[in-house]
């Protein structure tokens, strides 16, 4: 038996990259699944891959930095799937740049998208999770949040923020039978670290054209395969929100090839 069989999931950023990944992960183990992204193209390509697995799929338009688009669009995915078992929030970008250049009106966006927008959706989602059946909620830190990543001080600032959050969640709602996992990926080839994200709320890094890469030579895989696809990282998050993943709750997984030692 598929360990989505009967299980109820809400993707956000499941539009590209990690999170439609995740999207056709979830589907091909049984699930019924919404995909939530701020892109329409970026939602058809994904009920394109989904082929046959379709019929289990719903796809929603929500935008995760307005509270109000949230707000309607939990509730449209909760009517839609009869209940909900299982949120993970992939929707995230990234911007990279010199810090003493960065407006706040930048800083605040990455914030806005990345750890505000987890904390509404988690938030609208709570009282149906509570209903759920072996709920859980996997979050998306990055190893940006322990880890030095130059040029991206917003970005790790708002993931450091969803790593924290998430041992918080753990601890106040484990009475409610709710677990909270994050996964942090790190070399990973997806629409946010390429570029090719289908949306704003994937969009890629944007190194400033001075940048020192010497910077970056510890931040190569020490398995030597080069960034990994985004398939490695959906099929952690699809462990850790099964029932295989049933005791863990309150910490986080690295993804990242050994980048980080």
């Amino acid at each position: 038996m598929n360990r989505y069989d009967g299980r109820r999931a809400l993707v956000t950023g499941g539009g590209s990259g990690i999170g439609q990944a995740t999207v056709l992960r979830l589907l091909a183990e049984g699930g019924s699944v919404v995909a939530a992204d701020v892109s329409e193209a970026g939602l058809a390509d994904t009920v394109t891959k989904a082929g046959e697995a379709g019929d289990r799929l719903t796809t929603l338009v929500i935008d995760v930095a307005d509270e109000s688009s949230v707000r309607a669009g939990v509730a449209s995915a909760v009517e839609a799937l009869g209940g909900l078992d299982v949120v993970v929030n992939a929707a995230g970008i990234l911007r990279s740049g010199h810090t003493h250049e960065t407006s706040l009106e930048s800083f605040e966006q990455v914030l806005r998208i990345n750890l505000v927008g987890t904390f509404l959706v988690i938030r609208e989602a709570i009282p149906a999770l509570r209903e759920g059946h072996g709920a859980a909620v996997v979050n998306f830190s990055s190893t940006s949040a322990v880890f030095a990543h130059p040029y991206m001080a917003a970005y790790a600032a708002s993931k450091g923020g969803i790593q924290s959050m998430t041992h918080a969640l753990a601890s106040e709602y484990a009475g409610d039978g709710i677990r909270f996992t994050a996964v942090q990926p790190g070399s990973i080839s997806s629409g946010m670290t390429d570029g090719s994200g289908a949306s704003k709320q994937s969009a890629g890094p944007g190194l400033p054209e001075d940048a020192d890469l010497n910077l970056f030579v510890k931040l190569a895989p020490a398995l030597g395969r080069g960034f990994a696809g985004p398939e490695t990282v959906a099929g952690v998050v699809a462990m850790l929100a099964s029932e295989d993943g049933a005791f863990i709750t309150g910490t986080e997984v690295r993804i990242d090839g050994g980048t980080h030692f």
